[in-house]
């Protein structure tokens, strides 16, 4: 099939590309193709939104029905001091980036699900279901579009009875929008060496759960903020959300910095704990838990964006790694990101057969935006969080922020990948982690079971390893094997054989695509591809 545009992925990036494209020119034809068996269905966000790029692609979004329907109320930020203490920071201690006047609490699988509707309504064509599952190059090495995956292929390779072959979209541009360590995306920025000049991308780990808790615990546009225990134990990074949405239901969820150190840490176990400190269970208590979901994040910012242009396409959002992390929002920049896009494309093809192959555009426009404005001022959080101790780079980025406005005169460095930080087990503490109570605290299976995940079992596994034997022969030694502990939904097991010896099992159909095994692995020995379209998660409103 042949379009003028091809876009990956039906998120925030990707749906903006496309009604941007048709507003600039309804004669532009334009696909998207979704992994996810519906728009939103993989798309897991906090999320406090920031409205600045909605704004923009649609000025009337209030009256076209866009479901931002809880204003931030209130701020509060806390630093959990144990597992029973916390402090409540005063607001001029927190960097005035993270304030969250005139932002919205939103389910963005539901946005997403908004923003697909008003694509259709400009004739883009939405395709869910569809995995894109390679790239498809011209003889000249340009990208010409992308192909989908088979479906009915048997886990041996041959094809069953269901067999459905997969088809080429073609398109003069294609847009990669595929949200954090997209298959595609990093494919193209290795073969475009599009990272040449930047610093490594740097990662976290979100888990989420969507909670409904009794009225009068509910404050609907309350926004809470917390650093500290119960990660600071393990000398780990990140820190924890929950939000007070519509219809006395409450977002919580812990972010993990990819980049820590000690392989016993368990990110869902440091969540389950998160969610018992007197702060968080004041909320929870009486409640019932509604849904769970896990996603990478991408939060490198712009010392680690790699080139955007290639001969053929744009990677947009996610994909290139576009989130403000000062913020901890990545959702407006995506919007906007695909916005650019979308203009350097419609100004490209005005120049009919003459239109460049490669968008150069697309930088000087990038760099003329706000966007770039944004994430220049917000270069410096990964250096100051990663080199430092948490309270001294939490000060330094106030500094920055709030006496120099991001504009401090150098910019800090941060060159060691996240996959290459950990430490040696015998070199770390080990952890024991409280068994779940099954009313606040949960397994992971449980957990997995209400993600609605799902693959067809009998396909080629979408997990594969590049050594089968590195596994048992080199982690399981020198890390406890780590994967049994960083995956969120109990994909990786090290299974006892009645000899004695082990194995390395993986239970491909738990797996919620947070993409955190194709990061963290310490030999980056997992390459996560993509399953059959319509696998995974099956997230409502997350």
């Amino acid at each position: 099939m042949e379009y003028d545009v091809v876009i990956v992925g039906a998120g925030p990036s990707g749906l903006s590309a496309a009604i941007r494209l048709k507003q600039l020119n309804s004669e532009i034809t334009v696909c998207v193709v979704e992994k996810g068996s519906e728009v939103g269905a993989h798309i897991l966000s906090g999320a406090v939104f920031e409205p600045r790029a909605l704004d923009e692609l649609f000025p009337d979004w209030k009256e076209r029905g866009a479901p931002l329907h809880t204003a931030v109320s209130e701020d509060k930020f806390f630093l959990y001091t144990g597992a029973k203490s916390a402090i409540k920071l005063p607001n001029f201690m927190i960097p005035k980036p993270t304030h969250n006047d005139g932002n919205y609490i939103v389910s963005m699988g539901t946005v997403c699900r908004w923003l697909a509707e008003q694509a259709e309504m400009l004739e883009v064509d939405v395709y869910p279901g569809f995995a894109a599952s390679e790239v498809v190059f011209h003889e000249d090495g340009s990208v010409k579009g992308i192909a989908t995956g088979d479906m009915g292929v048997g886990h041996d390779g041959e094809q069953k009875a269901s067999y459905a072959q997969g088809m080429e979209l073609h398109a003069k541009y294609t847009l990669f929008s595929e949200g954090c360590r997209g298959h595609l995306g990093k494919q193209l920025i290795k073969r475009f060496d599009l990272d040449k000049d930047s610093d490594p991308q740097h990662y976290g780990l979100g888990i989420k759960e969507i909670w409904e808790i009794p009225a009068d615990q509910h404050q609907e546009g309350l926004v809470v903020h917390g650093l500290g225990w119960p990660l600071q134990e393990s000398s780990s990074g990140g820190g924890a959300f929950l939000y007070h949405a519509e219809k006395n239901q409450v977002y919580i969820g812990l972010i993990a910095d990819l980049n820590y150190s000690n392989p016993h840490m368990s990110p869902f176990e440091e969540f389950q704990r998160w969610k018992h400190h007197p702060e968080t269970l004041k909320y929870l208590k009486g409640g019932s838990r509604l849904t769970y979901g896990a996603r990478a994040i991408i939060k490198g910012g712009l010392n680690s964006l790699p080139k955007m242009n290639f001969p053929g396409g744009l990677l947009i959002g996610c994909d290139a790694g576009t989130l403000n992390s000062v913020k901890i929002k990545g959702n407006h920049t995506a919007m906007k990101s695909g916005m650019i896009a979308a203009e350097t494309i419609a100004e490209a093809m005005k120049l009919g057969a003459e239109a460049p192959i490669d968008l150069i555009g697309f930088d000087a426009n990038f760099k003329a935006s706000w966007l770039h404005e944004e994430l220049y001022k917000s270069r410096n959080f990964s250096g100051w969080m990663h080199k430092f101790p948490m309270l001294i780079g939490s000060a330094f980025v106030w500094i920055e922020q709030n006496i120099f406005g991001g504009k401090i005169p150098f910019t800090l460095r941060d060159t060691l990948p996240d996959h290459k930080a950990m430490k040696p087990a015998a070199d770390c503490k080990k952890i024991e982690y409280a068994k779940p109570d099954n009313v606040i605290s949960f397994d992971k299976a449980s957990s997995v079971f209400m993600s609605n995940t799902n693959h067809e079992e009998d396909q080629p596994c979408h997990l594969t390893l590049k050594d089968a034997q590195l596994p048992i022969a080199y982690n399981l030694a020198m890390f406890d094997e780590p994967a049994q502990r960083y995956c969120p939904a109990g994909v990786y097991e090290v299974v006892a054989n009645e000899d004695g010896s082990n194995r390395f099992q993986i239970n491909a159909q738990n797996c919620v695509h947070c993409k955190t095994c194709d990061i963290k692995e310490p030999s980056q020995n997992i390459n996560w591809i993509v399953p059959e379209g319509g696998g995974g998660p099956n997230y409502p409103n997350m």
